[in-house]
């Protein structure tokens, strides 16, 4: 039983297998431990949890990685200064698209184990073909227009010679709407974290054709945000949180409790769906097609507390995409707000400053495509893009 004198914390979550730590965090004591009682509420869309965030109705939340920074630059409606303190996950997306449309990647030599640049290539061909011909624009789906599945289904489309703004037409839909609009011919692909590529699969009207892992190796999807308000305010809280959180991700990390932790997710109150749609990203036994499975042991980590710890690196990159595909204009002090968004001093200081391993660094990160992201030269790797979708100033 919670103690009277635990702190509530309401957080909000989207129904995504990655709201694990959260729900396990909530479910099996972690933050009872801590002195916490966490409060879940199930959102509908990403903008209602940045906007209940940013008016108070939540304490924390589930949350895209680049919104904190998004609100922080204030390039979005309800904008207040916000903190990304831990990351919830690394991984866990995945492009999917119609059947018919993986009929005719694979009829151009499409690979069939997920590489992003075989694929790529092969999308490239059908819509040149489909152009020629007098085909309306394949219509692709994100979640938000500042998300990882934005950044990396542009980077991947743009990788492979085709112009996100140009050659096909990218809209927004919440994740559990997406396999329903793919059955019914409104989308032909789209970029979501699982269950919801899984499901589509499942139900045979969907191909999975590359992931996230394959695109950018070892990198964040969620986090926790916050205001920056709120975490000034409450210190000691939300250090407690994280130190369940991360006793979660211990617990989730374990494939042993795969099984568990899917009916769980499942359970109406959170996913609302079948346990079996959770199973392949939980174990890493990726389900790209009714008969084709593949082994992604890192397609979701919540290894802790590396896999946690928030990375200034990784906030700079989906600035530069924000940049690069004209959401931002490019500044120094702008990029400093990110690194400061992106701090891991909180989450340092709640678990005491210990245990952390490589990924923790400001190392050079590198992309399927061979193109190397340095941090420390942030405003090089801009002046890469072409000039006509990046704005900067000095």
């Amino acid at each position: 039983m919670t103690s009277t004198s635990a702190k509530t914390v309401i957080a909000g979550f989207i129904p995504l297998l990655d709201s694990a730590l959260l729900v396990a965090a909530a479910r099996f004591g972690f933050a009872e431990e801590e002195g916490i009682e966490l409060k879940l509420v199930r959102e509908t869309s990403w903008a209602n949890i940045r906007d209940r965030i940013s008016i108070g109705h939540f304490d924390v939340a589930h949350m895209l990685a680049p919104m904190p920074i998004a609100a922080t630059l204030n390039l979005t409606s309800l904008a207040v200064p916000m903190l990304a303190p831990m990351t919830l996950g690394l991984g866990g997306n995945a492009i999917t698209v119609s059947l018919s449309l993986w009929v005719e990647m694979k009829g151009e030599g499409s690979d069939g184990a997920g590489d992003p640049a075989s694929t790529g290539k092969a999308l490239a061909k059908v819509i040149s073909i489909r152009r020629s011909r007098g085909k309306e624009p394949l219509r692709f789906a994100v979640v938000h227009p500042f998300s990882g599945h934005a950044y990396e289904l542009r980077y991947w489309l743009a990788a492979a010679g085709i112009d996100p703004d140009q050659d096909v037409e990218i809209t927004v839909l919440p994740p559990p709407l997406m396999p329903d609009a793919l059955a019914a011919g409104r989308i032909d692909g789209y970029c979501v974290g699982e269950p919801w590529n899984t499901i589509s699969v499942q139900k045979g009207q969907g191909r999975i054709v590359t992931f996230k892992d394959a695109i950018w190796p070892s990198s964040p999807e969620k986090v926790l945000g916050t205001s920056q308000s709120w975490a000034d305010s409450n210190g000691e809280t939300l250090q407690a949180l994280i130190r369940a959180l991360v006793k979660a991700a211990g617990w989730c990390a374990n494939w042993d409790n795969a099984e568990e932790l899917a009916r769980l997710l499942a359970d109406p109150e959170y996913l609302d769906c079948s346990p079996e749609t959770c199973i392949p990203a939980l174990t890493g036994k990726l389900q790209l097609e009714a008969d084709v499975s593949l082994d992604v042991p890192r397609f979701m980590s919540f290894a802790a507390p590396d896999a946690l710890c928030p990375v200034s690196a990784d906030g700079l990159w989906f600035y530069s995409q924000m940049v690069r595909w004209g959401q931002a204009v490019y500044s120094k002090r702008d990029a400093e707000k990110v690194v400061g968004t992106f701090d891991d001093g909180l989450y340092r200081k709640a678990l005491g400053g210990e245990g952390f391993g490589s990924r923790a660094s400001q190392a050079p990160k590198q992309f399927f495509d061979g193109v190397e992201f340095n941090p420390v030269d942030l405003g090089r790797y801009i002046e890469s893009f072409p000039t006509h979708s990046r704005r900067t100033e000095v």
